[in-house]
């Protein structure tokens, strides 16, 4: 095998992958940002843009119309989107290091055929997990399965389901044998148009407000054996699996995140002025903007040694987990930073700090907690210990 990448050496292809996404991100994304956080709403003519630059299907084959990429390819594209967006961000990493991740690694032929060319080219999947009383617990699952004659019956709710609005598709857990507890729990591909499947209310979130959080209400919907993902009993498998993943790429929309708040910051430094010169001269100033930067850019090197980990096929449950609560803090100290560097104009919504700020708390809490990450690295480092 191998080795990996040097963290801070990216491939030709990588480096014309990033600034293509920021570009986009620049030209096609920031228009719409102020509008889509106002009304909370995603604006829809975004979702076949991202499409057709490939970053709905970046892991998923050619020969599925996907891009062919990485996993490191999905986390550069996170972390520039959400410099701009990190609501955007969230649509494209759910999709890549969620959804696709777990067809990809679990489905049939038959169902990655069906699905994934759909993904690839504009349809979004939903990752349906978190019940109001399964949050930290995830397996707490009230949702039901029922075998069928002719598959499986779902009866649930489902809450703060991310991209449920727009989503196609969703990969649903829900319980097949609440006698065993979180053994029961199974994964189920269930298309959005499926009699008895309803989006519920949706939160009226204090950041990433484009992005819709929703309940999602299964009314005995009737799904064929054609649904299952993996195997009956395998859910807990697939959810652990995907997630410690996916708090990569969350890892990579926060770092994103710091990046747009202190770009913006510097920017404002340089043409605030007081006491006769531009803010950016008075060194407190200085040592806040270098202090922020040297953080970002730890936080940077601990995602890309995750995801390079990842790809190379290395144990990567520690440093995920390392990421995902390093990265929540850097990413909430920038933002409430960066406000007090636009001081009062930081707090209105004529300005973008205050938008980096509301959505950095988020990354505290989902995709596992902080405290539930300080859980998996205590427990990883008792049983695995990382040796000098």
């Amino acid at each position: 095998m191998s080795a990996p990448t040097p963290l801070t050496q990216l491939s030709e292809e990588e480096l014309l992958l990033q600034s293509t996404v920021r570009r986009f991100a620049a030209e096609t994304i920031a228009p719409h940002v102020r509008q889509m956080d106002q009304d909370q709403h995603f604006f829809p003519g975004l979702i076949p843009a991202l499409a057709s630059l490939g970053l709905l299907g970046i892991e998923i084959p050619e020969e599925f119309s996907g891009a062919g990429g990485t996993f490191f390819d999905a986390i550069l594209a996170v972390e520039a989107l959400a410099a701009v967006d990190p609501s955007v961000a969230l649509i494209v990493d759910i999709q890549n290091t969620l959804s696709v991740n777990a067809i990809l690694r679990w489905g049939t032929p038959a169902q990655r055929q069906l699905w994934l060319p759909q993904l690839a080219s504009g349809m979004l999947c939903s990752y349906a997990l978190s019940e109001a009383n399964s949050g930290s617990d995830a397996f707490a699952l009230e949702t039901r399965a029922t075998p069928t004659p002719s598959g499986y019956r779902l009866s649930g709710r489902k809450l703060w389901i991310s991209n449920a609005r727009e989503a196609g598709l969703f990969l649903v857990f829900a319980n097949l044998n609440p006698q065993a507890g979180y053994r029961g729990i199974t994964a189920f591909l269930v298309p959005a148009a499926t009699p008895g499947l309803t989006i519920g209310r949706k939160e009226d979130k204090l950041g990433i407000r484009a992005s819709s959080t929703c309940e999602v209400l299964f009314d005995d919907c009737e799904i064929p054996a054609t649904a299952l993902l993996g195997l009956e009993g395998q859910g807990y498998k697939i959810a652990i699996e995907v997630l410690n993943e996916g708090r990569i790429g969350i890892g990579a929309q926060l770092i994103g995140l710091a990046q747009g708040a202190w770009n913006h910051a510097a920017r404002y430094a340089q043409q605030r002025r007081q006491f006769g010169k531009a803010i950016i001269d008075f060194q407190a100033v200085q040592f806040t903007l270098a202090e922020l930067a040297t953080e970002i850019e730890a936080a940077r090197l601990m995602v890309y040694n995750a995801a390079r980990r990842k790809d190379a096929g290395l144990p990567f449950v520690t440093e995920a987990a390392m990421t995902k609560y390093f990265t929540s803090q850097v990413a909430e100290r920038v933002a409430s930073q960066c406000v007090e560097i636009f001081g009062g104009n930081g707090f209105v919504r004529d300005y973008p700090a205050e938008k980096f700020f509301r959505d950095a708390k988020i990354g505290k809490i989902y995709e596992g907690t902080s405290n539930m990450q300080l859980a998996t690295i205590a427990r990883q480092l008792l049983t695995h210990p990382i040796l000098p």
